[in-house]
This record gives structure tokens, sequence and C-alpha cells, in this order.
């Protein structure tokens, strides 16, 4: 004989979900555009062939960057939510990768979100 389980029905819910970067804190997500992954960070310097040399043509209040290939392609706009805007100006070179949408600036890495105009 088996006893009846109780249906315990799913929460709705209410509101979106809001990175804390949204309130001035740290990237609670890994969404494209927030916090690095580890593994996104790993993929990224497992495939060196991927990055793309650029010059920082324009930075935004809203995080978003403007990117120039130094091959002369036209501009890149991607975005940052976890503080690239404020690590970079206009002239910084960096370098991205393409299929794993990381920002290299220095020493640091960036998850980025690519932006279509």
């Amino acid at each position: 004989m088996s006893t009846p389980h109780s249906h315990i029905p799913p929460l709705e819910v209410r509101e979106r979900a809001a990175c804390m970067c949204v309130h001035g804190r740290a990237c609670s997500t890994f969404a494209p555009g927030h916090a690095l992954h580890l593994i996104q960070a790993r993929l990224a310097s497992a495939t060196p062939s991927d990055w793309v040399d650029a010059i920082v043509e324009a930075v935004h209040a809203d995080g978003t960057l403007v990117l120039r290939p130094i091959a002369g392609a036209t501009p890149l706009s991607v975005w940052n939510g976890s503080g690239a805007a404020q690590e970079i100006s206009a002239g910084t070179p960096v370098a991205l990768h393409e299929r794993y949408d990381v920002l290299a600036v220095g020493q640091r890495r960036f998850n980025v979100a690519p932006l279509t105009d």
C-alpha cells in the first residue's frame, strides 16, 4: 500500500529578478554582460586565436562600450554591467574574445554582451 503524496503547487513568480549591479553592487548573475564565469574565462584563455585586438572608441555611463578592431572592421558595441566602463576610457587598448564574449583590459577580464545596432 502506498501513501498519497501531497501536491505542493509551484510558487508563482511575480517580479523579474534583477542583478545586484542594477543597485550599484557586484553582479549576482553570470548572464551576458554580468559577472565572468570561471569556465567562460578558461575557455577564452584556451582558444587564443579568437582574440581580436581593439581600441576603445567610446565609453557610455550605462556600461556600453564601442570598440574599434585594429584590423579596421566596423566598430563593435558591447555592454558590461560589472564595472568595465569604470576601468577604461576612450583610447584604451583591449582585446575581445568574440566566441566567448570576454573583454580583456590588461590583466582584468569582463563578461560582455554584444549589442546589435
